[in-house]
């Protein structure tokens, strides 16, 4: 009976030993695991921020490329509308050399039509002398 008991005692110490062993080696695997998680989660997180920079930096680059091409197309434009505008001068310039009896017509014209007093005198050229206040 005793024999039994020493041996009861002795399997209970080891079950509990064993238990407590097990017990330490899961804790330890569970912290393992989780440090890993932790680890994967944080190079996860990186990953993110990192891609989300790239992102945002392409975006803006291609903002300011649309930027260029805008301002080049509104320039061209420019240049097209000056150039009209210079044709166009340089054909009404053309249509008037010769034509001052039109030009003194316009001129009383736009002396009758004007609003205000004028004071009309008559010079050699056939040009009035215009005084503004």
């Amino acid at each position: 009976m005793k024999n039994v008991k020493f041996l009861l005692l002795t399997v209970l110490v080891l079950s509990l030993t064993s238990c407590y062993d097990f017990n330490r080696k899961q804790n330890e695997l569970d912290a393992e695991s989780q440090g890993r998680a932790i680890l994967l989660e944080a190079e996860s997180s990186k990953k993110a921020m990192i891609e989300e920079a790239k992102a945002q930096n392409e975006s803006a680059t291609l903002q300011a490329e649309a930027k260029i091409k805008i301002a080049k197309a509104e320039a061209q434009a420019e240049i097209e509308r000056a150039k009209g505008v210079a044709k166009a001068n340089e054909i009404i310039g053309e249509s008037l050399k010769g034509n001052n009896e039109y030009l003194k017509y316009l001129m009383v014209i736009a002396l009758k039509e004007g609003k205000g007093d004028r004071i009309y005198i008559p010079t050699e050229a056939g040009l009035p002398i215009l005084e503004a206040k």
